[in-house]
Order: C-alpha cells, then structure tokens, then sequence
C-alpha cells in the first residue's frame, strides 16, 4: 500500500487481529463501529462527498486510519474525478470487460485522493422504469446486474480499494425509500432480488451496504435474516456490512443482527450501544465480531501488493480515463430506430440545426450522493461543434416555442433534437430541508420541464417519475421540427426508460444516450456521423403502454413485490413491447447460425454459436443467451436471460462464442426444502439479439432428472 498507510500497515504486521481486539477496549471498539466527522467536513463544504468520509474502523492510539469513504457509481465523487457515463449506460454496453475497467479507473482515482471505501456498485432491481434511482444501477434484469456489478467490483478491488454492493436489498421505490415495507414472499426474494447480489459477494466484493427500507417488517440495516442468515451463514460472506448514510439505523439492535458499521455518525451505535452491552442486553461477542471483520477487511486490502508503486493525483481525470468515459458513452448509446437516416455523412451534411434546451446543459445525472464534480462536461451542442466547426451547426430552437423551432429546422441539412429530463425530474430523491450541494443548480435547469419540480419554491427535487412520457412541450418540439426537415434524428437523455408511444411515428431515428458522463457531447457526435457504430442494448423493457409494467406508486409506505416484472411480465401477460430487452441496432447487419449446446456432467450447459457481420460497416454484435423452462415444478418465466457477449465484427467477418451456464444459473428455489433445483424436462436454449428477436435460434435440451444444488 502507499506511504500515507505505512502506520496501519504496521500494526497488521506486528498484530494478529485477535491481539489487536484485545488490546482494545470496549468504548474504542463500539466507536469503531460508527462513521465520525462526517457532520463537521460537510458543514465545511457544504457538498456531499468534497473529502473522503471517516466511515468507522479508526483508533487513533493504535495507529489504525480505519475506513475513508466515496460514493461512486458513475465516477469517484471526491474533487474534480472523471465523470462516467451512469451505470444504466454502463449496462447498456453488456460489456463485462469495459466495466472492469470502469472500476479500475475509479479505483485509481479514489487511491489518488485518500479514498480506500467505495460505494459504486449500486445493483437494485429495476422492477418499474419509474424508480427515481434507476440511473444508478444496470438493469431490470438479475443475471445482467450480477455480472456487471461483479465485473465493477473486481476491477476497483484489483488496486485494493474495498468495493461495497448495495443497496441491500428491495430499493427499488426512491420517494419513500426511509419507510417503505417491502413484502415478498421467499421464493421471489431468492430467484428475483438477491442473485445478483450473492453473485457479487461470491467473487469476492468486500463489504456490503444496507439499505434504508423494510423488508417483510424489518428494517434492513438490523435484518438478521438478510444480513446473517443469508449474507453470512448461507453465502459465507466475511466482510462488514455498513449502513446507508443517514437514518440508515434504527436501534442498538443493528449491531447483534449483522450490521458492523454505522455511518455517517453514531446515532444508535455510540454511546446507545455502550449503554446497552454494559447492560447485558446486547452480548459484547457481538462487538468482537463486528470488529474483527471491519479489521479482517482493512487488513486484507493493506497488505495485499498493489499493481502501481504510486498513485498520484496526476490519474484523477487524466487522458486515459477520459479517453475511457468517452469510450463508454460511445459504446453504451442505444440506436432505438433508424430509417435510414443515419448515419450522418458529414461530406453532404454542411449544415446541423440543434434543438432542446438540453443540448447545452451540463447534465451527467441527478444531484445527489452519486453526483460526480469532473473538470469539464461536452455538452451535446459542445461535442456538435467541436466536431463540424462553428459554422456548421446552429442552436436553432428549444421546446420554449416548438413553432419556432420548427420553422427554422428546415433550413439545415439535419436536425438534431436533444430530449428527456434532468436532475430535477428523476434521481436521488432530495427532501427541501436536506443539503448535499444540489442548491447551485443553475436557474434554467429548475424550470427546464413542464411541472418540474422548484427548490425555489421549497419543495424537492429528483425522486421518482411519475409520467414515463417525455414532457408535452418536448414532444411538441419534436413533431414540429420533423414535420419541416426529413432528416431528425431524436437524442433521448433518461435514467431508464421513456415511453415513446406519442411521437415515434414522426422521428426516421432515435438514440437513447441515458447520462452520458463528461465525454457525452464527444461521443454523441461520433456516433452520429458514423466514426462509431452504436452498439448498445436496452437493458430494460420499453412498453407501449405504461401499464403493462408493475404497480407503482411512489407514496408507497406498504409495497408487495411480486415474481414478475420486465420482459417476464410482458411475456407472460402476452403484452408485445415496443422495445425488448436487450434491443438495440447498429450500421451494420448480422447473423446467427451453427447453434450448439451440450450438458456437463454437474448439470452446467455450454452453447455456443457463429455470429457472422453480413453488412459493410465493421460493428459490435451482442449476442444473448435465454434458458426457457419446464416450468412444472413451479411457475417460472417464458425465458431468462443467462447469457451474453460482445462480437466485435468488419465486414464479411464471424467468430464464435461460447456461453457457460452454471448450475444455479439453471435452478430455481424450492421453498418447501428450502433448497436450489434444477427441475428435470425439456430446456430451451435460444440466443437472440433480444428478449424478442423474431429470428432467434433454438434448440431443446432434456434433463432427465432432478438435480438438488442445496443452498
């Protein structure tokens, strides 16, 4: 580790854990298990996370500097760190290997600044395109959050960052996240809302964060089922648990039902918790363990050598990484519909009118804990101009006079209209009374949408959505600048997704781009005139109609989560989607043949297949693997997604790759023996382009017995 942990680096050489806890006492090991200042910097700094947090496990006498926490999901939110594309984007490339290194560039950066706890691995279902968070985690879907979240999580723990998964578990509504009861019955718990999380732990994730609602009664910073029966006992998971930051604890409790740490003060921990062990109330082996793991994890990542010899501040924001935000963006755009109107030829293209107050905003995401400050942010019309020349693009009109706007478009070769929402529509909900820097959010960007929602007037910002329509004005804009130019092509900026039901039929293209990171603007220019194709996937479901999603009301303080949501749902309401999961085309064309698949011996099924680019643009294909069921045992969905890979592809070109689908990926959750089975029957092996590709390729496979995997 670098110089600035020699002292604690120390004391784990000369100390086993065991002599260290003995040689503590019982007041230094409780407030070891509390986050400390977190109060005094903010007020310092009025903005969450402008230092690394003091986030437990430091005893000054002993030489232990304990746990210095960053939020993280789109970029290190400590100083002036690179500013990711959101993690919805990131899930959006499907691509395992490019996240990895996302998590490598915001460990770099986080050792750079003293951070050593990063809470980036936001994987929260996506049960409803509403959730105000969604732009936080990767998808609807659980096989593609866990290997997304693992592939982050790995990657920063690869300089010896500790990774923290949250939010554990069931956050998935943002308005009533402090006192919402989540109901769910076990096997949909089990099948639904942990995998993902388990998959993230078994590949080595270091700490755990809980999260601030109930599940079945209880809150789940002092759930001992979740947080011992299931984390512990059953996934065998030896790193801390700490809480989500500010009411994320509810009683002394917290510390016997699994959760080690409390951030970011000691509101029940502390002096409450003292109070109780010296009572006979809570057992001081309780504090022990708590203590021996947050000691075991720090020192795990203290003596383990690292890659670097040094990690300088020069890495914060530097060209490499940069260079790879602007590569995400590229990657992670999804090109919803093309008439053939793209890509842009910028030899006949001379002239681009821009339209949407959007396309000059800075707007890489909401404002809250995930909030990213980089050193600069290309703006859709920045990232225009930096590419054809001032002179060849206009700001021409905005949805402030959609008339307007549409008069002017028909002077430009190509129109390009930027759409969707801001941090004040959608994202960490931020209650009036409550600061975490979102109040310098410029004045235009408050009143950007219709019924936004005003910090001016004292009311909240962010928070869940309510409509999945882009705003009337907007949609407006957008049929009058199609209805005077052939040639518009619809930039959609959104967390998840958007309805588009009301102006599809007007628009010969559209790309969703979610929050591009501060390489946005770069990356949307090079898509467009073709420098890139894109190669992004839905990782989500877009419906016709906003019901055929799950309930949801975003006042909810009882919700009951049931087995079925995403492209399941629709596929078992047979409700035909706009979009399927996992859609998204490119400038090239593909195909797929010379399907395979053959069991192993422990029930795992290897399948393989040829991808051949049959057009005349070298692209990416992303290929995926669905398993459909039996099904007789219990009700379980159409297909899964259990597989996918990224093909990159010239022309003429095919290559093949092979999926592995290990036995639990196959299993569902049997309640009555509590136990993973793989039911015996016929198994349906399809790879498609989507959850919906009509000219997928299939092939059956039997199980001619059950297989019992256990826990």
């Amino acid at each position: 580790m670098s110089d600035e942990t020699g002292c604690q680096d120390s004391i784990f050489q000369s100390m086993t854990i065991g002599e260290i806890i003995a040689r503590l006492t019982l007041e230094e090991k409780i407030a070891m298990m509390s986050g400390s200042g977190f109060y005094s910097i903010h007020a310092e700094s009025k903005k969450w996370g402008a230092k690394p947090y003091p986030a437990g496990g430091a005893n000054e006498r002993l030489g232990i500097e304990g746990l210095k926490f960053s939020d993280g999901p789109r970029g290190v939110i400590v100083g002036h760190s690179t500013c990711f594309p959101c993690s919805m984007a990131r899930g959006a490339t499907f691509d395992r290997k490019l996240e990895w290194q996302v998590g490598e560039a915001m460990a770099l950066e986080a050792r750079a600044q003293g951070v050593n706890l990063l809470g980036q691995v936001c994987v929260n279902v996506l049960r409803h395109p509403g959730w105000g968070r969604a732009q936080e985690t990767y998808g609807e879907d659980s096989f593609h959050l866990g290997e997304m979240g693992r592939a982050l999580s790995q990657g920063s723990q690869h300089h010896n960052v500790i990774s923290t998964v949250k939010h554990f578990a069931l956050n998935s509504i943002e308005n009533t996240r402090f006192n919402l009861d989540v109901h769910v019955d076990e096997r949909t718990l089990r099948e639904i809302y942990l995998p993902h999380f388990r998959k993230i732990i078994e590949s080595g994730c270091l700490s755990v964060m809980s999260a601030y609602n109930k599940v079945n009664g209880t809150y789940c910073g002092q759930n001992e089922y979740l947080l011992t029966q299931i984390l512990r006992n059953e996934w065998g998971f030896e790193g801390f648990v700490h809480s989500d930051w500010v009411l994320g604890v509810y009683s002394p409790d917290a510390a016997e039902a699994g959760l080690d740490v409390e951030n970011p003060e000691p509101a029940w921990f502390g002096d409450n918790l003292l109070a109780e062990v010296r009572n006979g109330n809570i057992a001081e082996a309780a504090i022990d363990t708590a203590v021996r793991r947050i000691l075991r994890t720090l020192k795990q990542v203290t003596k383990a050598d690292d890659p670097r010899a040094s990690y300088p501040m020069s890495l914060v924001a530097c060209s490499e990484h940069t260079g790879l935000a602007r590569k995400v963006a590229e990657q992670s755009a999804v090109l919803l519909w093309n008439r053939d109107s793209l890509p842009l030829d910028e030899r006949s293209v001379r002239r681009v009118g821009v339209f949407g107050k959007l396309a000059t905003l800075e707007n890489t995401g909401d404002r809250g804990s995930s909030r990213v400050n980089p050193p600069y942010v290309v703006t859709p019309l920045k990232g225009l101009t930096s590419f054809l020349g001032t002179d060849r693009v206009t700001l021409a009109g905005d949805e402030a006079d959609p008339i307007a706007a549409g008069k002017a478009a028909d002077a430009f070769d190509a129109a390009i209209v930027i759409v969707g929402y801001t941090a004040v529509e959608e994202g960490e909900y931020i209650p009036s009374h409550i600061n975490l820097g979102q109040e310098d959010i410029p004045e235009n960007l408050t009143s950007i949408l219709d019924g936004a929602r005003k910090r001016s007037n004292g009311q909240t910002i962010g928070g869940d959505r309510t409509d999945l329509r882009l705003p009337p004005a907007q949609v407006e804009l957008i049929r009058q600048v199609a209805a005077a130019n052939p040639r518009v092509i619809v930039v959609i900026v959104a967390g998840s997704a958007v309805m588009v039901e009301d102006w599809i039929d007007t628009a010969p293209a559209a790309l969703q781009t979610f929050y591009a990171g501060m390489e946005g603007g770069n990356a949307l220019a090079n898509l467009l005139f073709g420098k890139v194709s894109p190669s992004g996937r839905l990782p989500f479901t877009i419906a016709r109609d906003a019901s055929h999603y799950p309930p949801f009301d975003t006042q909810a303080h009882d919700a009951d989560y049931g087995y079925w949501h995403g492209y399941a749902l629709l596929d078992r309401e047979r409700n035909e989607p706009r979009f399927p999961f996992g859609h998204g085309l490119t400038y090239s064309s593909f195909e797929y043949g010379n399907l395979r698949a053959a069991r192993r011996k422990d029930g795992a099924l290897n399948v393989a297949v040829t991808v051949t680019n049959t057009g005349t643009r070298p692209a990416i294909e992303t290929p995926q693997l669905y398993i459909g069921w039996p099904g007789k045992a219990a009700p379980r969905p159409v297909k899964n997604l259990r597989g996918f890979s990224r093909v990159p592809l010239a022309p003429g070109e095919s290559a093949e790759t092979v999926f592995t689908v290990e036995p639990r990926d196959l299993a569902w959750y049997d309640t009555d023996r509590r136990t993973w089975r793989i039911e015996a029957g016929i198994h349906t092996v399809t790879v498609a382009r989507s959850a919906g590709d009509p000219e997928a390729l299939s092939m059956r496979i039997p199980f001619e017995r059950e297989i019992d995997l256990g826990l």
